[in-house]
């Protein structure tokens, strides 16, 4: 019997050690191909923050387009702008320069108008001038008085007024000297008289005065 169970014990002792063999030949495997537990929770970390790096890598550039479309967008809603000031600008210009010239052909036909209408003030001046005084309470008289104020009242409306002379000194931009004459009471250069009435448009001359200055 005690042979026996050394023949037992010898056969568990060799399968132990073959079995310590293949432990050993798969743990020299195991330790060239895999990484010890370190190196796996360092390797699990790169790799975990790789995936976390992933999804903002892609929102960057998401970013970066949308900002890219919107600048884009900016840049197109400036230079519309900027068409619609500078043709703003045009035709507020235009206007301006059309209400100008508006204004000149205006003031050129009034002052023809006017120039035309200043011989019937004249003469109806001298057509009063010449009514004795006994004559001017006569309707007829009356009523060309009327009319001749009339016609003054509306020039004035418009712009036009009378050019001072008598007393005043002369002044070429509204006077025109036809002749001189001799006074004691006024200095030389000054207006003694006035022969044909001058009038302003818009403090613009439409007529000269027609004067006789103090020599």
């Amino acid at each position: 019997m005690s042979d026996k169970k050394t023949e037992k014990e010898e056969m568990l002792e060799e399968v132990l050690e073959e079995l310590e063999a293949d432990a050993e030949a798969a743990a020299e495997d195991a330790s060239g191909e895999e990484p010890d537990g370190a190196d796996a929770e360092v390797e699990f970390a790169a790799e975990e923050e790789a995936a976390k790096a992933e999804p903002e890598t892609a929102d960057t550039e998401k970013k970066g387009f949308f900002k890219k479309k919107k600048d884009k967008k900016d840049e197109q809603i400036e230079e519309l702008n900027d068409k619609v000031k500078r043709q703003m600008a045009e035709f507020d210009n235009f206007r301006k320069r059309t209400d100008k010239e508006k204004a000149q052909m205006y003031d050129m036909g009034a002052r023809s108008i006017i120039e035309k209408i200043l011989p019937v003030i004249d003469n109806f001046e001298r057509g009063l001038a010449a009514v004795p005084d006994e004559a001017k309470e006569d309707a007829f008289v009356v009523g060309m008085d009327k009319i001749y104020k009339q016609l003054l009242s509306e020039l004035e409306t418009i712009g036009v007024a009378p050019i001072e002379a008598v007393g005043k000194e002369f002044d070429p931009e509204y006077h025109n000297a036809v002749m001189q004459v001799e006074n004691g009471e006024l200095a030389s250069g000054v207006i003694a008289q006035e022969l044909l009435k001058g009038y302003t448009y818009k403090d613009a001359v439409v007529r000269h005065s027609m004067v006789a200055v103090v020599q």
